[in-house]
């Protein structure tokens, strides 16, 4: 009775082939994670943390925040926004550091700090969301084309636009989103809606 043909394959590696291609395999896996966070990181979301207390009570120093930087690719900012942008040309002498500041004045809006409030297109904002109401006067200006007014949650101790000018649409690296540090604070930065809507208007008596 013949035998039957051995099923096995021939194995003409060594373990020394073994553990260098085990070797390359884990190279080509941290370099492609290396290659997708650094995508992500370029072109989606990143992580940011705070360092000042210039946006306080909003966020706190230490803070950790993600930075939506996918959203402004297909809308403009809004008023309420919290960005982080890079250093305007004025600023860039001084800072290399990106700053992070909430959006008051959109492009075309005149606006103005006088007694305690600020005024977009003459209408008071309701700003629920400072620390103290600014004890300065600035205004009336209008925001030029393609730029924003920012100023910080801590209005009295912020330096923002009433101090050195207007942000770029282009220096406007992205959003935050939400905080993810400390535990006990995590989730998003505002109530919504974080600004009153205009009252509707109100049924008309109809007559008897």
């Amino acid at each position: 009775m013949s035998s039957l043909p051995n099923q096995e394959p021939h194995n003409n590696h060594s373990p020394q082939d073994h553990s260098e291609n085990a070797w390359v395999e884990g190279f080509k896996t941290i370099g492609l994670s290396i290659v997708l966070a650094l995508g992500i990181r370029t072109f989606v979301a990143e992580a940011r943390y705070i360092p000042s207390g210039s946006m306080l009570p909003t966020l706190e120093i230490n803070d950790r925040l993600i930075i939506d930087k996918l959203g402004y690719k297909f809308q403009n900012p809004d008023r309420g926004d919290v960005v982080v942008f890079s250093p305007t040309d004025q600023l860039k002498t001084q800072y290399k550091d990106a700053f992070i500041k909430r959006i008051i004045g959109l492009p075309g809006e005149e606006v103005e700090v006088r007694d305690g409030l600020v005024f977009v297109d003459g209408q008071p904002l309701d700003e629920k969301y400072i620390a103290e109401e600014p004890q300065y006067n600035w205004g009336p200006e209008v925001v030029p084309k393609d730029s924003y007014l920012v100023l910080g949650d801590n209005r009295n101790n912020s330096y923002d636009s009433h101090y050195w000018g207007y942000v770029p649409r282009d220096h406007i690296i992205g959003r935050a989103i939400v905080r993810f540090w400390p535990p006990n604070r995590v989730g998003g930065l505002d109530e919504s809606p974080l600004y009153a809507s205009p009252s509707a208007p109100q049924p008309q008596p109809q007559p008897q």
